[in-house]
């Protein structure tokens, strides 16, 4: 196969494009143009030919995962997934996740801690927290650590209660639909109970 020109990317600093004379065009990086020492008129033997469409592969699916971390925080599950969707091989999903882990671009433990400390702020519950972290696919190994900087339950409770009653004493009605409320948000009904408990002995 016969290249027919080589020429750097107009949109991707970095990338260069390969242009076969079967009309294909590989788009791959700078260093594995001089990896393979590649110039316009070389023809390709079939196995240089092949290791280049690998690399080129290798090389397009670690520019889309860098952009989709570029744009958002994200755990290293999340990102497999979503190269998954774009149609990259799991072998090239995850090669891509070790190498943006390898330069610190993506970290599941800081990761973890940075959802705890946004979903703490908006007032849930460890319950409703570990769900998110299951559901970012985060490993369960992580969660421990990551909770710890969520503020004590009774606090966020407590606050919380004081906030929807505004020291009015609620009727029983109310006082199951802030429970449910505070259930939603992750809390456990043990907790949720003490908080009763204190209000009731603030009131005596």
């Amino acid at each position: 196969m016969r290249i027919e020109r080589v020429e750097p990317s107009r949109r991707k600093q970095g990338r260069v494009l390969v242009f076969l004379e079967d009309g294909a065009c590989l788009k791959i990086t700078e260093q594995e143009l001089l990896d393979f020492g590649l110039r316009a008129g070389d023809r390709l033997d079939g196995g240089t030919l092949e290791r280049l469409k690998e690399a080129a592969g290798i090389s397009n699916v670690k520019v889309t995962a860098a952009d989709l971390v570029g744009r958002r925080a994200m755990s290293r599950h999340e990102l497999e997934r979503k190269l998954a969707e774009k149609g990259a091989s799991q072998a090239e999903a995850r090669y891509a996740a070790e190498w943006l882990e390898a330069i610190g671009a993506i970290d599941d433990r800081d990761y973890a801690a940075l959802l705890v400390r946004h979903y703490g702020q908006m007032g849930w519950g460890p319950g409703r927290i570990q769900e998110k972290l299951r559901e970012k696919g985060i490993p369960r190994e992580l969660w421990d650590e990551a909770l710890e900087e969520l503020p004590e339950a009774a606090g966020q409770i407590d606050a919380f209660l004081a906030g929807k009653l505004r020291g009015r004493v609620p009727d029983p009605r109310e006082k199951k639909r802030l429970s449910d409320a505070l259930a939603r948000r992750g809390f456990s009904w043990g907790e949720i109970r003490s908080a009763w408990l204190r209000r009731e002995a603030e009131e005596i």
